[in-house]
């Protein structure tokens, strides 16, 4: 009986050992309140706290931050970062670069990606010209380019979906806020994020040539945190975990305004003040959750159609990990 139970005690001691969920893991996040969430989660400790609560124990999480989809991409594959954020135009080229081996595990928000310009002569789409530089985190593959793309699609067909890629530069969001409201580069125009992109129409120099909601004819999913299949798997209590956290961080956006406002500068260090922030998170166009729109589908139909993906998912469902279906 007693080498039974031996061996009954080694068993179980390595099953735990072989399923124990990680104790340290690192995510990645953005520049701008498409991360706020994500900001939350940081400063206030969330995941720390939900895991501890789900019987998970001490947790450790590093933070990082990325000036575009193409290199938390980058970090996710090299095992540099188990879960990175950022739009869904780079998460889906991944996920279809995989085969489906990396999902999204919640949505952040629906939030419209404007284009400004402080050229006086662009007033709509049709009006760019070589002379226009537009500034975007990641040529090509970010959500910005994709919304530059489809909006090119659609006032001169999909063929010439790539018309106006000769005039995006990659530039991290807060460059090139400082790059359209002083003038001082050749850049002019600007595919951005909130806060800056309210930042800029500040300037009276600064104008919106059109926004996302415009091209896609309503509200959509912009940004998603997504991860492997490997660490879903491994870490199921982690995961739901995470998305328990961003849910608690979504009710602190909404509830205690002041609150978040107050650690989205502390965190970030930056300059903008508490009145343009709540501006931002005021604007009814804005919302943070877990849960995607359906219509997350349109942007993976229009990267298969332009070839810039080789498989579509038939419904969001398929893009996404169950912990928000």
């Amino acid at each position: 009986m007693k080498k039974v139970s031996k061996v009954a005690s080694i068993l179980l001691l390595l099953s735990t050992s072989l399923f124990a969920e990680l104790k340290e893991i690192t995510i990645s996040k953005q520049y701008g309140l498409s991360y706020l969430a994500l900001t939350v989660l940081e400063e206030k400790k969330l995941i720390e706290k939900y895991a501890k609560n789900d019987g998970l124990g001490d947790i450790k999480v590093n933070w990082v931050t990325f000036g575009g989809g193409s290199v938390a991409n980058d970090a996710l594959l090299s095992g540099n970062a188990q879960l990175v954020s950022g739009g869904n135009s780079p998460f889906i080229r991944l996920w279809d670069k995989t085969n489906g081996k990396v999902k999204a595990l919640a949505a952040l928000n629906e939030i419209p990606i404007s284009f400004v310009s402080n050229n006086p002569n662009v007033k709509s789409i049709k009006d760019l010209t070589s002379k226009d530089k537009i500034a975007v985190p990641s040529v090509k593959v970010s959500i910005q380019s994709s919304i530059l793309q489809m909006a090119v699609a659609k006032e001169f067909g999909i063929k010439n979906y790539d018309k106006f890629d000769s005039l995006t530069v990659s530039l991290k969001h807060p460059d090139a806020y400082l790059a359209v409201t002083t003038g001082t580069t050749e850049v002019n125009g600007h595919i951005g994020a909130e806060p800056f992109t309210t930042l800029e129409l500040e300037n009276p120099k600064v104008h919106e040539v059109f926004n996302s909601y415009d091209v896609l004819g309503g509200s959509h999913t912009s940004n998603l945190v997504w991860t492997s299949e490997d660490f879903y798997k491994n870490n199921p209590k982690l995961s739901k975990v995470i998305v328990e956290a961003l849910d608690e961080a979504n009710k602190l956006i909404k509830e205690n305004q002041d609150e978040v406002i107050k650690l989205y500068l502390t965190s970030t260090k930056s300059n903008e003040s508490p009145e343009i922030i709540a501006k931002v998170l005021n604007n009814k166009t804005i919302s943070y959750g877990t849960k995607p729109k359906e219509n997350i589908t349109e942007f993976s139909d229009f990267l298969f159609d332009i070839g810039a993906i080789k498989q579509k998912p038939t419904d969001w469902k398929e893009l996404f990990f169950d912990t928000v279906k």
